[in-house]
């Protein structure tokens, strides 16, 4: 059942079935097709109704655990440039393609690093604004893609259990104050240099300084060895679009890690809506100690709400962010896996509840194919991961007779 909606690594897909094209490649059974658009269709079946069905799962299921959750946030675009008949898209790329911003929540196992589902997703539109926009106008319109950051978090219950981990995109002193007050963690990778407060003492008292100024004079915490791998450079113009730099060699790189308490300086003019008091946190700086010649050093400077005294308590958070990869991950099985920017539809009240379904199917994709790869795949059962209605399916297929006990590895 799984294989009607695409492939992954070496699995064939049912005869009837193929991942590539448009709805009519995938769904050759013309009375399956046709089930399928009346269904998309139906008044009850909306992008928002098929997300929160599977986010109440998702919330039932962490509150059974005891390790902490990583909500992964990042954005990724789904070019529906082609599709004539959708008349009200949005820009993406470089202004000349036409599509939604997706804004993805996922969320994942903190300790074992695998998926557990999608808590938000957000189709937006982007809009043309206009060219002498002040700051004044900007920070009041609800269109602004820096209020996609807060909008991903709006589903998430306040819970210390949670760990919202965010890209540099993130780094605006609003989704700062915002997640400062929701009652839980955060781990936001810092872009600007901002102006800080040293210590969590009396802001009257503390000495002023800028961000990554102060975090490159801290001492050294700690050391470890990090396998990096190889990865083609991408920079992006308006005028030429997408364009593939250098390639960075794999390598061991020798990292270091220092920490210390701040209070983040709210801006002088403000660019979002948000109050004008210091933020207690902390800031972590990882960096490469001896980049190779010729490579560009790793650094990254993150901001967080989780008490840091100890380097076991600055590397656990590195950890934490090194999971981001998860999300590229997870938007390639989208796109790749899914195919999911190939369906075509006359309305976006079809479309947006196939792009839910089909990211649901990816998170599903996704966990098999992870936890084919740990060593206990051979062991777990496949049940674990999917519904036993799909082993019995494919089982039944590749054995003629149905097989419950597949573990993760037969199944894949």
């Amino acid at each position: 059942m799984l294989a009607r909606f695409g492939k992954i690594d070496n699995i064939d897909t049912c005869d009837t079935f193929t991942h590539e094209g448009s709805l009519p490649q995938k769904i050759r059974n013309p009375k399956d097709l046709r089930a399928f658009y009346r269904l998309m269709n139906s008044k009850d079946v909306t992008h928002e109704a098929i997300l929160r069905a599977h986010r109440e799962g998702v919330l039932k299921s962490i509150e059974q655990m005891d390790s902490p959750v990583l909500v992964l946030h990042d954005a990724t675009e789904l070019d529906f440039t082609n599709h004539h008949s959708l008349e009200d898209l949005g820009q993406i790329g470089n202004g000349h393609h036409r599509g939604y911003i997706a804004q993805n929540s996922l969320a994942v196992d903190a300790n074992r690093r695998e998926v557990i589902g999608l808590l938000q997703q957000v189709l937006h539109h982007r809009i043309r604004v206009p060219k002498k926009e002040g700051t004044a106008k900007k920070r009041e319109r609800e269109s602004r893609e820096s209020r996609l950051w807060i909008t991903g978090t709006e589903p998430l219950p306040a819970s210390w259990q949670l760990i919202d981990v965010c890209d540099q995109g993130a780094d605006t002193f609003e989704f700062l104050e915002h997640e400062f007050k929701s009652k839980r963690r955060f781990l936001i990778r810092a872009s600007h240099n901002r102006a800080i407060l040293l210590g969590h003492g009396d802001a009257a008292t503390c000495e002023s300084s800028q961000l990554r100024d102060f975090a490159r004079k801290l001492p050294v915490a700690g050391t470890w060895t990090l396998r990096v791998t190889s990865k083609v450079e991408t920079s992006t113009s308006k005028k030429k679009g997408t364009q593939k730099g250098k390639k960075r060699k794999a390598r061991d790189a020798n990292m270091a890690v220092a920490f210390a308490s701040v209070q983040i300086k709210a801006p002088h003019q403000k660019r979002g809506s948000h109050g004008n008091e210091p933020l207690p946190m902390w800031v972590v700086r990882v960096w490469e100690v001896d980049p190779p010649q010729g490579e560009e050093r790793l650094e990254w400077f993150l901001l967080t709400n989780e008490p840091i005294e100890t380097f076991e308590d600055a590397y656990r958070v590195v950890g934490w962010y090194e999971c981001r990869w998860i999300v590229e991950e997870y938007h390639k099985g989208m796109k790749t896996g899914c195919q999911i920017e190939s369906p075509q539809f006359t309305t976006e009240s079809g479309l947006k509840p196939t792009i839910a379904l089909l990211s649901i199917v990816a998170l599903t994709l996704l966990k098999m194919r992870d936890a084919s790869r740990r060593t206990d795949a051979k062991t777990r059962k496949a049940t674990e991961f999917i519904s036993a209605a799909y082993v019995t399916v494919l089982s039944g297929w590749r054995h003629s007779k149905e097989r419950l006990d597949w573990s993760v590895y037969d199944f894949m």
